[in-house]
């Protein structure tokens, strides 16, 4: 053939192909839900705001799992010992009885006495500060899911008076619900941000992997004043548990709103966050909290020794002498942007 005539040809094809495919331009919802923010953006050819349905999507999971919502499953529950569950409550409620298991008992959704009593629920309790031993010894006696039972669609529990709270792994559950509405309407690029808790796919606008903002100590802080770090997530979940969010100071120690199950008393170590990508949001929300209550020498050797769970962490801490440094498992760097 021709030269001439291939290369015409060849540009051709080219020029049509280009014409067949659609410019995708970068689209942004934003709005508030779940007691925070959320930003959710993705690559579409098609315009069209999807903000009304994710209102949707939030107004259902809320009527599945919210506290603050009066008659939602979660609430039945609590009330009754025994409720229907809805698609959204059955897969939050399988996961959660998965990672207590997972993390002897560091996980635990029977926590909601204890976050009252604490100060961190929908209600206060009469007193302010650190409870007396004596309440959180009355609370414990309903603390465990070994409590609780699933029969089918139905959840119900084996004592009287345990009742459970979600909060704790909810929003890595609601980001991933977003991200397969998205790829359901045929989108394979998109970012989605809810208070924090993140979940990406495919890339920007700029054909680059989506990158997401994290705190990182600066040299030799002591007050953290941290940097901004940037992270990767190639197709990847993100979550952050910390001290900095909800919390009370008493006398020098600072507590903040994630209980420990085992003992009922709230964090109070020398941890300011741990951040973990794993493979959905919703496994990377689960075990942010128990990592956060591990400890950095515990936490790090735990997802060593449990590769099959695919985490990767930083630990944000304060060490003997007051000094603020991090500490990465062995496979988060690969994400940092340095």
């Amino acid at each position: 053939m021709n030269k001439l005539l291939f290369a015409g040809i060849l540009l051709w094809a080219t020029a049509a192909k280009a014409q067949q495919e659609p410019v995708l331009k970068l689209v942004a919802c934003e709005g508030k839900a779940q007691g925070t923010y959320y930003i959710v953006k993705y690559l579409s050819a098609d315009t069209t705001s999807l903000q009304p349905r994710i209102d949707s999507i939030f107004r259902v999971i809320d009527q599945s799992l919210s506290l603050y919502k009066p008659g939602s499953v979660i609430n039945r529950f609590n009330e009754t010992g025994r409720v229907q569950m809805d698609e959204h409550m059955q897969a939050v409620i399988k996961k959660a009885l998965f990672t207590n298991k997972a993390t002897a008992g560091l996980f635990d959704i029977t926590v909601k006495p204890l976050v009252y009593l604490w100060g961190f629920g929908v209600s206060k309790p009469s007193f302010k500060g650190v409870p007396p031993p004596d309440s959180i010894k009355a609370a414990m006696s309903y603390i465990g899911s070994r409590y609780l039972r699933v029969k089918g669609n139905e959840l119900y529990t084996t004592k009287k008076g345990v009742q459970i709270d979600c909060n704790g792994i909810a929003q890595g559950y609601t980001v991933d619900v977003l991200g397969n509405f998205l790829a359901a309407q045929g989108i394979n690029n998109y970012l989605v941000d809810v208070g924090g808790e993140l979940c990406a796919k495919g890339h920007n606008h700029q054909h680059k992997v989506w990158s997401v903002g994290i705190e990182r100590p600066s040299p030799g802080d002591t007050t953290y004043e941290p940097v901004q770090g940037l992270v990767r997530l190639p197709d990847k979940g993100i979550a952050t548990s910390g001290n900095y969010r909800r919390f009370f100071d008493q006398g020098r120690t600072r507590f903040a709103h994630t209980i420990h199950p085992l003992t009922g008393v709230a964090l109070h170590n020398n941890i300011i966050s741990v951040t973990v990508i794993a493979k959905d949001c919703f496994t990377a929300d689960a075990f942010d909290n128990p990592l956060i209550l591990m400890g950095v020498e515990k936490g790090l050797a735990y997802i060593a020794a449990h590769a099959e769970y695919g985490l990767e962490a930083i630990y944000i801490y304060k060490d003997k002498e007051g000094t603020i440094k991090e500490a990465f498992s062995k496979g988060f760097q690969q994400y940092m942007e340095f």
